[in-house]
């Protein structure tokens, strides 16, 4: 199906090197499954019903807020629907866990709890649904590394391309910007930055671009050194071009194979990141489910709440190695060796 799309013969060539990779596509078809997964997980872990009738109207409690007085519930201003008595031909279609990632469990005696039918992972030390948690966390996850990712390839692809393309006093200038801030303490200084200001998952990936680019500038500067007194390049000149059609048609898509050779491992470096960055409590804010404010909880509660760290642990490693399967099949589909 995929080949249909391809029409560049070394286009395709690349993507059936990949295919022959089958743990990397199996990899890859686990990743698209669950982000589409957490994405849509208002529809597979909530305290609402998914759809429902309620005296013979219809309701769709996920996607749309109801005031309680709608169904007869006064003095309220947040419908439990599981209080709602049903009656007649009445009914609800309800997600497969029932619970939403900020609710606690109200049941239960003491937190943290061990896994059991109505919590299937156990519940954290509020109360709240483990898998629900993990399950909404992803989603975070995920999109912070993304969006991060994305970030630091646009400043870093423009600055390296600058940088490569320019040469000269541009260049030297660079250059030295990048040895001053490579010798900073990253780390300590996102910290820093992070605990002036209230965190949120916009500020993070902002802090996180402002150090992140570094390194792909690094592979674009190189890329447009090699490649700008190339042949090809000098004949795009002497006919005429211009530098901005020599930079973007044939320069940049020449420079590419580096970038998304690394981009798995980048995406990768960006979950662990912010699971590191939850697990310092410089993070997301609390109640943000997150998979690194998970594994703090069993730092504090390890000898009590064993499924605290297995599960989020579990998760985290399963998503690293997925996307570590996916970037080294990459890297062998682009290496012409």
């Amino acid at each position: 199906m995929i080949e249909r799309w391809i029409q560049n013969e070394l286009s395709l060539k690349k993507w059936r090197r990949f295919k022959k990779q089958r743990r990397a596509v199996f990899a890859a078809w686990l990743i698209v499954l669950v982000s589409l997964i957490s994405l849509t997980a208002e529809f597979w872990a909530n305290s609402k019903p998914i759809v429902m009738t309620f005296k013979g109207e219809i309701y769709f409690p996920v996607v749309k807020t109801y005031h309680p007085s709608l169904f007869g519930i006064n003095g309220e201003s947040v419908t439990d629907y599981r209080k709602l008595e049903f009656a007649g031909d009445d009914w609800a279609y309800w997600p497969i866990i029932h619970w939403d990632p900020m609710e606690h469990n109200a049941k239960l005696e003491s937190y943290p709890s061990r896994p059991s039918r109505e919590n299937w992972f156990g519940t954290d030390d509020r109360g709240r649904d483990v898998l629900t948690r993990l399950l909404y966390g992803f989603r975070y996850s995920m999109g912070y590394a993304a969006l991060t990712w994305l970030c630091c390839s646009f400043v870093g692809m423009i600055l390296g391309a600058l940088m490569g393309y320019a040469g000269g006093w541009v260049d030297l200038i660079g250059q030295r910007i990048i040895e001053v801030m490579e010798s900073m303490p990253q780390l300590l200084l996102l910290i820093t930055i992070i605990s002036i200001f209230q965190a949120s998952l916009w500020l993070l990936i902002l802090f996180t671009t402002i150090f992140g680019w570094i390194g792909v500038s690094l592979y674009f500067r190189a890329e447009f050194l090699k490649l700008r007194k190339r042949e090809f390049i000098e004949a795009a000149h002497a006919l005429g071009s211009s530098r901005s059609k020599v930079i973007f048609r044939h320069i940049l898509p020449n420079s590419l194979t580096p970038w998304i050779t690394m981009s798995p491992f980048m995406i990768s470096s960006g979950i662990s990141g912010l699971a590191a960055l939850d697990f310092l409590g410089f993070g997301l804010p609390a109640p943000t489910p997150s998979w690194g404010e998970l594994l703090d909880q069993a730092h504090k509660n390890f000898t009590i709440a064993w499924w605290l760290a297995a599960f989020p642990s579990a998760a985290i490693f399963l998503t690293l190695v997925m996307s570590n399967l996916i970037g080294e099949a990459v890297r062998d589909a682009l290496d012409p060796r």
